[in-house]
């Protein structure tokens, strides 16, 4: 593919800063748009971009920082709301600034990530918002939009992933009820970021929607059970009745140290099958060297991170990097940050011990120092 000049949207989220990373590896021109500018100088590629100002609900913002990010060829949209209240309003016009003001500078091509949308049954707003948006990034006369959906996205620091940890984690007897049956076709981030970086050419990748999974399906709680098998945790699955999914998501943001607002608006979205309603660009884009990751393959790599790096310098983009938010990376990861603030440089080492806490326990005191030092989170990052 040609080398280009892109702007990248939510560079400071999970998916973004990785996707940032991937294309300068592959030799294009970045421009990363944020509302806090300040913030991006945490990335590690900050010394690589452009950063311009973008505050995607104020169309003034959005149409200057599209003047002086000056000529782009494809904008990723990766901007969401998702936890705060009024989201999918807010969404909906943000990105119709974006997509009136790309139409305007003449850039030829939107890449937006969204999720799968089931097509029967009532959708949770999450599920309703992200289609709502794709809709609002097409404009008469504008850039063409390439649309990829994705269910789970498989790694540390994705909120998917932290949800699935700390259930995993903190729960000895993992309730399953009937929607945790439904059908789930996840996804590695390391083959997002290899489809997401394809959809940007033109010439392989029309406009349009495509769904994209890896090379496996499953459910939800087996999902949960193998995250226990792989991380040496017994744990067993429960049968418990169905409950409203607003009960279950209210309970889960209780339960596990995600943002409240982030967590239940996920979780309600588990009451639909997760899986591919069509082939996505598997016909059009070759698999990746080695093929696409399997679920255990990519349970394995998001475990296998031991010291979080800045994002450019990863050994994997499933590893956690060290400007994913505070609460990803498990309990006793959390506990050892903490326990290294105030014990003795020497003392550090011996901080692995923490390494044979039992799940649970470890989650009630880390719970517990967040509480007291009021670092629990409270919002989405």
């Amino acid at each position: 593919m040609t080398p280009m000049r892109i702007l990248v949207t939510g560079a400071t989220g999970y998916v973004g800063s990785r996707l940032v990373a991937s294309l300068l590896r592959d030799g294009h021109e970045v421009v990363v748009a944020s509302r806090n500018v300040t913030r991006l100088a945490d990335f590690g590629w900050f010394d690589d971009v452009t950063p311009v100002y973008l505050d995607a609900a104020d169309a003034e913002s959005v149409a200057s920082a599209f003047t002086v990010a000056g000529s782009v060829d494809v904008v990723y949209y990766l901007v969401h709301g998702i936890g705060q209240p009024d989201f999918r309003e807010a969404d909906n016009r943000a990105a119709r600034n974006v997509a009136l003001a790309a139409k305007e500078a003449g850039v030829r091509r939107i890449v937006y990530l969204g999720g799968f949308v089931p097509e029967a049954g009532e959708l949770s707003e999450h599920l309703t918002s992200r289609a709502e948006v794709a809709e609002a990034l097409t404009v008469e006369g504008g850039p063409d939009v390439v649309w990829l959906g994705a269910a789970i996205i498989i790694g540390a620091g994705s909120t998917s992933f932290e949800l699935l940890r700390y259930v995993g984690d903190r729960f000895l007897l993992i309730p399953m009820p009937p929607w945790a049956h439904n059908g789930l076709d996840p996804i590695s981030i390391s083959d997002v970021l290899h489809y997401l970086v394809a959809a940007a050419d033109g010439e392989r990748v029309p406009a349009g929607s495509y769904d994209i999974r890896g090379p496996e399906t499953t459910t939800y709680g087996d999902l949960l059970l193998s995250y226990a098998r792989l991380s040496e945790k017994r744990r067993t699955g429960v049968p418990v009745p169905n409950v409203d999914m607003r009960i279950v998501s209210q309970v889960a943001a209780l339960f596990v140290p995600v943002p409240g607002g982030l967590a239940s608006d996920l979780v309600e979205s588990l009451d639909f099958p997760m899986t591919a309603s069509n082939r996505g660009l598997t016909d059009l884009v070759p698999a990746p060297p080695g093929g696409l990751v399997g679920i255990d393959e990519a349970i394995q790599l998001s475990l296998a991170s031991r010291k979080q790096r800045p994002v450019n310098h990863l050994i994997d983009p499933h590893h956690l990097a060290d400007t994913d938010p505070d609460w990803a990376g498990g309990d006793i990861l959390r506990l050892r940050k903490l326990a290294a603030l105030v014990t003795p440089t020497h003392v550090h080492p011996v901080l692995g011990l923490l390494g044979a806490v039992p799940g649970p326990v470890a989650g009630w005191w880390r719970t517990g120092l967040d509480t007291v030092l009021a670092l629990a989170p409270r919002s989405a990052s």
